[in-house]
């Protein structure tokens, strides 16, 4: 049985700005979101909502492997979500 869950598909927050999706942990249940910026870097230029969700589901072992990251580290935001960064990024593919 695997650690982390990544219950549901990611999905464009326009309020966000950002692709979110689900992380799960135990008695933990949190938001990942990967913003308009942060995907920027990784394509080159500014993705549109759907290109950006299309990003994140192409690279979603990356995108996990992040977030599994900053959870074992205990670096979630002040709300207990995840906002991945570049840095994040390129962490997880190091």
């Amino acid at each position: 049985m695997p650690i982390f869950l990544f219950p549901d598909d990611p999905f464009w927050n326009e309020e966000a700005d950002a692709v979110e999706f689900a992380v799960q942990v135990g008695e933990y249940q949190g938001r990942v979101f990967v913003t308009r910026r942060t995907l920027q870097g990784i394509v080159g230029h500014t993705p549109k909502p759907d290109e950006a969700v299309q990003q994140v589901c192409m690279n979603r072992p990356l995108f996990e492997r992040a977030t599994e990251q900053r959870i074992m580290a205990r670096a979630l935001d002040p709300d207990a979500n995840i906002h991945l960064t570049g840095r994040d990024l390129h962490r997880a593919a190091g």
